[in-house]
């Protein structure tokens, strides 16, 4: 069985069981947990754990596994949400806009979107100086943009990188 699961799995076609999605679900809380104590949390041997979680990384599912750092403690405080309109609107402007984001730092997230706006960006900054420094010499001074909008986070309400993995549970799986 377990190999017809692999098998659905190198060509394309995931299909998650409830282990799965409970092994998913751990990962997501604690990534750093061995296959043993996953085995324990899921109700699988270690070895099953560990063919299943390959199985998951290989078909990219689980993408990777890193520390989530705390932003203010190491001085980063200010955190903007930054609404981006391109000069032009071709692919060549999209392109050159789009690599130019690889070398900002500061951006830790960028959506393109539908509507007035081009493009969301999350920045995280120390001060509001750096925040100016960013929207004015770094971003509006790129000449694919066009204007900008920043707003700043007061308060943040909740957080979390966690998918909705229970939306992919099928009724009685």
């Amino acid at each position: 069985m377990d190999h017809a699961w692999r098998a659905r799995i190198m060509h394309g076609s995931v299909e998650l069981d409830g282990f799965d999605l409970r092994l998913l679900a751990a990962l997501q809380e604690e990534a750093r947990l061995t296959n043993q104590q996953l085995g324990e949390r899921i109700g699988l041997s270690a070895s099953q754990c560990s063919r299943r979680r390959g199985a998951l990384e290989a078909a990219g599912l689980i993408r990777g596994y890193r520390a989530e750092l705390a932003a203010e403690p190491l001085g980063l405080r200010v955190l903007a949400f930054i609404q981006v309109t391109l000069s032009a609107h071709s692919g060549e402007n999209s392109r050159r806009f789009r690599a130019f984001l690889d070398s900002v730092e500061e951006v830790q997230e960028a959506y393109a979107l539908t509507g007035d706006t081009d493009y969301l960006l999350k920045a995280c900054v120390t001060d509001l100086a750096a925040l100016s420094r960013l929207v004015n010499e770094v971003l509006l001074a790129h000449d694919s943009v066009a204007r900008l909008r920043s707003s700043i986070v007061l308060e943040r309400l909740k957080q979390s990188a966690r998918l909705p993995l229970g939306a992919l549970r099928r009724p009685g799986g």
